[in-house]
């Protein structure tokens, strides 16, 4: 995907839920989390064995999201991926972002096939501040 690409996909973007999101501040989603809150985006953490992640509520999966979702963003093994790409369809999500070191080709054929825009293997919080500077 070209910069201009990955540019639009964050300026259009307002709300990101972030499946595998930990509390953490040693695992990755901890950090990208808060750069992205800073960024100024509303962001959900989905994971069923946290509460709150940086003050934010946390749901137990992108289900239970009862608003629009704009970029689903994966920290999961790649085998993870295919099931989470379904419920990205289910809800309507526009982006099915799979974080840096994550790859799935069945992932990206279910999101494209529902409609989503895929990114994967791709760090968001990396690609974010390289193209906002």
């Amino acid at each position: 995907m070209t910069d201009p690409e990955l540019r639009k996909i964050l300026d259009d973007a307002k709300t990101i839920a972030i499946v595998g999101a930990s509390a953490n501040p040693d695992k990755p989603s901890y950090g990208i989390m808060k750069i992205l809150l800073d960024a100024g985006y509303r962001v959900i953490p989905v994971n069923p064995k946290e509460t709150a992640i940086h003050g934010v509520p946390a749901v137990a999966s992108l289900a239970d999201i009862a608003e629009p979702v704009d970029i689903v963003d994966v920290f999961r093994k790649p085998e993870d991926t295919p099931a989470i790409a379904d419920e990205a369809v289910a809800i309507g999500a526009k982006v099915l972002w799979l974080q840096l070191g994550i790859s799935s080709d069945t992932a990206g054929a279910k999101a494209k096939a529902g409609g989503l825009t895929f990114v994967q293997d791709t760090c968001i919080g990396a690609t974010w501040k390289r193209l906002h500077r």
